[in-house]
């Protein structure tokens, strides 16, 4: 067969398939290796060598990017973890709901560098008035700008809609910008603001939120049981 014949029959994408499939083919044919034309690498032609280490080192420089990468968010998991930690310490030491609700609002705004947090509380007020609480005697019905968000029992995080900023932060709703929103089974839900709008994103992760949640929901239920 002709060379014009085999170039009309066979496609670059079958060439291509073959080589992938055979990965050692230069090896058999070292000739053929010294023919091929490389991609050109500051104006002159690389060799097969040259390229291929080129190709290495970009490679190992996008994981060590990678892995860079990985190793801030496990630092920043381990850092979070610890929060978490040291917020359920705190609350088991707390034996009042009153002590226990200061407790997570003296935490988050501390350890978790949060500006805002406000605590909301469905049914009959049970805490002395604070800027931090929210108590709402009509429960669920009472907040219906959280409607859907308490039907779906999962926390929330990003830019709230300035309905729902200003019936958490009230006068200081201007200054949110970005937040998370938990709910607290029935008890009500826990809103933390940021100044920051990329603080709280929609595409972060809400495990620590839930774990967050899940902490303070138990430890209001046992102060509420105890007291």
């Amino acid at each position: 067969m002709t060379d014009t014949a085999t170039e009309q029959t066979l496609q670059p994408e079958q060439v291509a398939a073959y080589l992938r499939r055979h990965p050692a083919f230069l090896a058999d044919y070292p000739e053929l290796a010294a023919q091929l034309t490389m991609p050109r690498e500051q104006g002159a032609a690389a060799s097969l060598a040259v390229y291929q280490l080129q190709s290495l080192r970009d490679k190992n420089a996008d994981l060590e990017t990678r892995l860079a990468e990985l190793i801030a968010i496990a630092a920043e998991n381990e850092r979070l973890m610890k929060r978490v930690h040291e917020l359920t310490v705190a609350l088991l030491r707390a034996n009042t709901p009153e002590v226990t609700a200061r407790s997570v609002i003296a935490k988050l705004s501390a350890d978790f560098h949060t500006e805002q947090v406000r605590l909301v509380l469905f049914g009959p007020a049970t805490l002395p008035p604070a800027d931090w609480l929210l108590q709402v005697p009509d429960g669920r019905t009472g907040l219906p700008e959280f409607a859907d968000f308490l039907a779906h029992h999962e926390p929330i995080a990003g830019r709230l809609s300035a309905e729902r900023l200003q019936r958490l932060f009230g006068m200081h709703a201007a200054a949110v910008r970005s937040a998370a929103v938990m709910p607290l089974g029935e008890l009500g839900l826990l809103a933390i603001g940021s100044s920051d709008a990329d603080h709280f994103q929609p595409g972060m992760g809400t495990l620590f939120l839930k774990m967050i949640a899940a902490t303070i929901t138990a430890a209001l239920m046992r102060a509420r049981d105890v007291g």
